[in-house]
């Protein structure tokens, strides 16, 4: 079966996961049988679909149209052979317990059509255990989405010790038409990637607080503001939910062993009831307290370099059992945990060979088995890094343009030359890193002769960028690396008014704050209609820093400037149209094309007279006798370029010209 003879797919269980499963396929236009043992569970899980297309169409993520057929995609089941009697694919989401699963396959497998796959959202149990309870384990496999599915784009499709490869191409094909970027998980494995190095992270925290070492702040300190993670382990857990991580390391300890023991810190807190956010008190209160609440300056050093360090080790125990090279380890936690770099990446940068010594002390210190060094690890420090001492990349094409992290580098059209800011579960927000390696793809780009515009985007349709992340600020708060990382910031977004190319920015989603100040930067501005602007600066107690209290006035003037400045405010796409801002507001779906279309028709002008229109009209910005003087030269230099005699002989043809930048 391939991809194109798949209309039919049913979701059991209508939970969280389910029904967020069911909604995404619904999107996608698949026939969607959503079913649960009661009726009263089944149709609370369509309310809440219902409930989430209303959101996304109220909040223009998609159109009412689309909603209301996604919906129309949908039926309510409780009995399991209407189902699925013409399913093409089952995905299960029901509760992550082996003995009930095993159960619903072996009644799932008598009614289901023979050319149905199954498909597991398991979050840690072994795919080849489940599917062995079947007569078709060749075609079972897993398909872990993340929470909620709507909005979290990784899903993990997992071999079993059978499944076969054309198993897995279908249900990479299906994640990819649902919207999805499927990591394949070539060995069954608990936890498989993500879980196999979130959940011994936050155990390891707990094994901190445990013996003493650290305090819940100076861990979650350390995490979020130290290493740079969303969050800290103890809040991640949670967010998730303590009983969660307490089952999902409970069935690795069992199949792993003694690596993988609940620290007693963690096993008290989900005894007594604390199991976070849901529950109201977790590691922090929520209901009587001020939830997850801890200061940068509470970060240590040696703290970090004990995470980072079992972190490394269980990298290096995902590649010395072939459960997936270290490229895509990186890419599932970035997507699936949303971290800004991912763990292999994080370990190479402290220093595998300092991480590797530093397990050996603790494992002979204390004897714990989770400290013993993997060979995958031990392997990879030898080798100089993960990557080999190189960093991220696999090594073809442009090198510069092949260790990026924070952003991408294309080429989507003729001439044209693409960076992605590429931190979508960040909103793209912009890093330390970013503002480097933006610079580094400028330069890529200026060497090039073939570029002759730049296109920016944002990865995915939430953000364009949505300003500086947080977390770097904070670990920024002396004012001496404050005022260098501003003056880092306003030079990589000013290298885009002294390129000597157009540059568009294609806007979808926010761009605010550092986003909206890159935006002002380039010379023109593609904005979807659902995209929202503003600089917040002032509800945080700062002000823009990367040049939006000097270009924002050129383009809206200043009492328009210091209008958004001030009141801190959002303005839709029109709005910004309106004041000057925004130069096309164009469809959701068609934001792409248009913005990479007017890339194209740019690229196409004239280079050379392009450059000296730009540093004319930079150079007359606040002196227009020096600009005047600029144009003037540059008029007499262009005059007898081939371009200009191009651009005569074509003048009154119907043909358009070809100019070549001499």
């Amino acid at each position: 079966m391939n991809l194109e003879d798949v209309d039919t797919i049913t979701v059991l269980g209508a939970g969280t996961m389910g029904h967020g499963i069911a909604e995404v396929a619904a999107l996608a236009g698949y026939d969607v049988r959503l079913r649960d043992i009661e009726e009263e569970l089944v149709q609370d899980g369509y309310d809440q679909i219902e409930w989430s297309l209303n959101k996304l169409a109220e909040n223009e993520r998609i159109t009412a149209e689309a909603a209301e057929s996604a919906l129309a995609n949908v039926t309510a089941h409780v009995d399991l052979a209407e189902a699925v009697d013409d399913a093409d694919v089952v995905v299960e989401a029901i509760v992550e317990n082996m003995d009930i699963k095993q159960e619903v396959y072996t009644e799932l497998d008598e009614v289901a059509p023979e050319r149905t796959i199954f498909a597991s959202n398991t979050s840690s149990l072994s795919i080849t255990e489940l599917s062995e309870v079947t007569d078709r384990p060749e075609q079972f496999c897993g398909m872990h989405f993340f929470n909620p599915p709507v909005r979290m784009d990784l899903v993990e499709v997992i071999y079993g010790d059978h499944t076969s490869d054309e198993t897995i191409d279908l249900v990479e094909d299906l994640a990819e038409d649902i919207g999805k970027e499927p990591v394949r998980v070539r060995k069954d494995s608990p936890g498989f990637i993500v879980n196999r190095v979130l959940v011994p992270l936050m155990n390891e925290a707990c094994w901190m607080v445990e013996t003493d070492l650290a305090t819940i702040e100076e861990i979650d300190a350390t995490g979020s503001y130290g290493v740079g993670l969303p969050m800290g382990p103890f809040e991640l857990g949670d967010m998730v939910g303590n009983d969660v991580t307490y089952h999902v390391l409970e069935y690795m300890h069992e199949v792993l062993g003694d690596p993988y023991e609940p620290a007693p810190f963690l096993v008290e807190t989900v005894e007594a009831g604390k199991h976070g956010q849901k529950t109201g008190e977790g590691f922090y209160e929520y209901e009587d307290g001020p939830g997850a609440e801890y200061s940068p300056d509470a970060g240590r050093d040696d703290v970090a370099d004990r995470l980072l360090a079992g972190v490394a080790n269980e990298v290096g125990k995902l590649l010395e059992n072939d459960v997936a090279p270290v490229e895509e380890i990186d890419r599932a936690v970035k997507l699936g945990g949303r971290w800004p770099d991912g763990p292999a990446k994080l370990a190479d940068d402290r220093g595998l060979g300092d991480l590797v010594e530093l397990l050996e002390d603790l494992h002979e210190e204390t004897g714990a088995a989770r400290y013993e060094v993997s060979e995958g690890l031990r392997e990879a420090a030898e080798a100089g890094g993960f990557y080999g001492g190189a960093g991220e990349g696999d090594g073809e094409g442009d090198e510069a343009a092949m260790d990026f992290s924070a952003i991408r580098v294309e080429y989507p059209g003729e001439n044209v030359g693409q960076i992605v800011l590429d931190r979508p579960q960040q909103l793209n927000t912009v890093s330390p890193e970013m503002i480097e390696e933006f610079e580094t793809a400028l330069d890529v780009f200026e060497d090039d002769d073939e570029v002759r515009a730049v296109l920016i985007t944002g990865a995915g349709d939430r953000a364009f960028c949505a300003g500086a992340d947080a977390v770097s600020m904070a670990g920024s708060a002396e004012p001496l690396e404050a005022v260098e990382l501003m003056r880092d910031g306003q030079a990589a977004w000013g290298r885009l008014e002294e390129l000597p190319m157009p540059v568009v920015a294609g806007i979808d989603g926010y761009a605010l704050g550092g986003g909206m100040e890159l935006a002002t930067c380039a010379d023109m501005r593609v904005a979807s209609e659902r995209s929202s602007f503003g600089q917040p600066e002032h509800d945080l107690g700062i002000m823009p820093g990367w040049g939006g209290t000097q270009r924002l006035k050129h383009l809206v003037g200043e009492s328009r400037a210091k209008e958004i400045i001030f009141t801190c405010d959002h303005y839709d796409a029109e709005t910004m149209y309106d004041f000057g801002f925004v130069n096309r507001v164009v469809d959701n779906e068609d934001f792409f094309d248009e913005a990479l279309g007017l890339a194209e028709d740019l690229a196409a002008g004239p280079p050379i007279a392009q450059k000296f229109t730009k540093r004319a009209m930079l150079a007359g910005r606040d002196d227009t006798e020096a600009g005047l003087e600029m144009e003037a030269h540059s008029m007499g230099h262009l005059i007898g370029t081939e371009d200009f005699f191009e651009g005569v002989a074509k003048f009154r043809s119907d043909e358009d010209p070809e100019f070549e930048g001499k």
